[in-house]
């Protein structure tokens, strides 16, 4: 009898056994199309300024968030085609690449010392740099034009380049520490037994295990120095010294009634840092994730 009751036991109704799958895959739905709606918001002011550099001031004025009717090219050739443009990129080049291969290499050598070394103040040290994190540039620029003044770096890149490379330490302290610390211990000791010192262990074992977090600060520092904007309006008065975000307010305030080139001066100057970040995306994830499981 009792197996009888078994194998004639009433079964569970199939809406019932489907519905979870099936709200599982609204959720996806209403979280795929929210996705999509952010994204259509962040990239549309992209977007608007790109396609703006393609038209004439009068569509412009007549029609500002219309499409370009006839496709204007000579507003992005006179941008391309003028030196201070060029010039400008190239002090944002340089002021970029000085500040990230600074960054890395200090960032590496710190995070490496608080994270393999034990030693006495080092919880101090580690959350001092910490702290830095929470304080801003704009809140030091007073006291930052003053040094830099003090130090006679005014109107250089020097004096964009060394504090820049100051306040990106704690971030990439932060993010390497967890990767060196997540070395073995037994890979050092079997290191130092086939010969290898400390430093011949930091060149050939720490940094080919560690590129992925130096790509990721590196990256960081790249677009961080790229996009900056309040250090440089403090630091540098001569236009020939200007980068690229600087240029581009002094290029906006000289040819305000050129609405169409100063739109076409604008896209050009932010499509280096969209597409450096758009190409090495993954890296920045990867190396973030690595840091939060380290």
């Amino acid at each position: 009898m009792t197996a009888t009751a078994t194998l004639v036991a009433p079964k569970a109704p199939r809406s019932s056994l489907r519905s979870p799958a099936g709200a599982k895959r609204s959720t996806s739905i209403v979280v795929g199309f929210v996705a999509l709606l952010l994204i259509g918001l962040m990239l549309a002011p992209v977007v608007y300024i790109i396609l703006g550099g393609f038209r004439s001031n009068a569509e412009i004025t007549v029609d500002p968030a219309g499409f370009p009717t006839t496709w204007n090219w000579q507003n992005y050739a006179d941008v391309l085609g003028s030196p201070i443009f060029w010039g400008q990129v190239g002090n944002s080049a340089v002021a970029a690449i000085a500040t990230t291969v600074f960054v890395v290499a200090l960032g590496l050598m710190a995070a490496y010392a608080l994270a393999r070394y034990r030693f006495r103040g080092r919880g101090a040290v580690f959350a001092l740099f910490t702290a830095g994190l929470m304080f801003p540039m704009t809140v030091a620029i007073t006291p930052l034009y003053i040094l830099v003044r003090n130090l006679g770096l005014m109107n250089s890149l020097a004096g964009v380049i060394v504090p820049q490379i100051a306040f990106a330490l704690p971030l990439t302290i932060i993010i390497l520490s967890p990767f060196l610390a997540a070395i073995p211990s037994e890979l050092q000791e079997a290191a130092s037994i086939d010969g290898l010192g400390r430093l011949g262990f930091f060149w050939r074992m720490v940094l080919p295990l560690a590129v992925p977090a130096v790509v990721t600060v590196g990256i960081l520092a790249f677009v961080n120095s790229w996009n900056s904007y309040m250090l440089p309006l403090f630091i540098l008065n001569n236009e020939a010294a200007f980068t690229l975000p600087l240029g581009t307010q002094a290029f906006a305030s000289q040819y305000s009634v050129d609405t169409a080139r100063v739109l076409a001066f604008t896209s050009l100057s932010m499509i280096p840092a969209l597409l450096f970040f758009s190409v090495f995306e993954r890296r920045i994830v990867g190396g973030l994730t690595g840091a939060v499981k380290g």
